[in-house]
């Protein structure tokens, strides 16, 4: 009898072991399933992130360049619609000028015609040139810039120190991406930074380069440019993507920016 009783509670114990070991195994196997389901599911939804994120950047850079191909188009026109036309409005004043009988009235009146037609021929000459730089195909980015830079220099009260190292190995495309985004950020320090000063220094590196512009203007918070970017910080972050490189944003209030791109071209 106590034999039986012995054998009994074993046979228990050993139903018990073999019970707990079982559970363990299916334990152990749902959690290895939902494990690995879950990270079937991340890896999904990560795959899905990095195709969204590719389409956006190719409709980023379909944009950009529809942009520009309508800027190209627009400068056209400007040169051959328009100042084509006013040069032979300009020349046939002048021709005018030049006859005697006309009156004095007639002569001031010529005079005001010609001036009127010299300002619009500059200003659309300056509208043409902002929008597509013909130097930068001539002769690289770095005389485009320090024309850029000439032109803001004469025409606001603005004060540029400049020292800019044209990168090697950036094709045509990037430079003229380059060039628009220090373009966007001269014009932002002027028209929304009050800035009278910028600074901006671009360099080789071994890998690709590096451009530091700062300004002296108002500044803004983390918090302005992350809550309302304004189009044009968003057209200068787009391009900075274009190129693959990296932005820093150093700013705040009536302190002045400082913007720090960082491209490099193994990556």
């Amino acid at each position: 009898m106590e034999k039986e009783l012995i054998e009994n509670e074993r046979l228990i114990i050993q139903a018990l072991v073999y019970g707990i070991i079982f559970l363990v195994l299916v334990t152990t196997g749902l959690i290895l399933f939902f494990h690995y389901s879950r990270r079937k599911i991340v890896a999904k939804e990560l795959e899905k992130a990095a195709l969204k994120l590719e389409n956006q950047q190719k409709i980023l850079e379909t944009s950009i360049t529809i942009q520009e191909r309508e800027r190209k188009r627009i400068a056209q026109d400007l040169h051959d619609a328009i100042s084509s036309k006013l040069n032979i409005v300009s020349l046939s004043t002048n021709v005018l000028l030049l006859d005697k009988t006309i009156t004095k009235k007639q002569h001031k009146t010529l005079e005001q015609i010609l001036e009127i037609t010299t300002g619009t021929l500059e200003s659309s000459r300056r509208i043409a040139h902002n929008l597509l730089p013909p130097i930068l195909d001539e002769f690289g980015l770095k005389s485009a810039l320090e024309e850029l830079f000439e032109e803001y220099i004469a025409n606001t009260n603005i004060d540029i120190e400049s020292n800019i190292e044209e990168p090697s190995e950036l094709s045509k495309a990037n430079q003229l991406h380059l060039f628009r985004i220090i373009q966007e950020l001269i014009n932002n320090s002027i028209r929304h930074g009050e800035a009278n000063e910028l600074v901006i220094y671009m360099e080789q590196t071994k890998t690709g380069f590096l451009l530091r512009y700062q300004d002296n203007g108002k500044g803004f918070t983390y918090k302005e440019v992350t809550d309302k970017p304004g189009i044009g910080l968003q057209n200068i972050k787009s391009r900075v993507k274009i190129l693959k490189g990296k932005l820093k944003i150093d700013s705040t209030k009536n302190s002045g920016s400082q913007f720090i791109i960082r491209c490099d071209y193994e990556e």
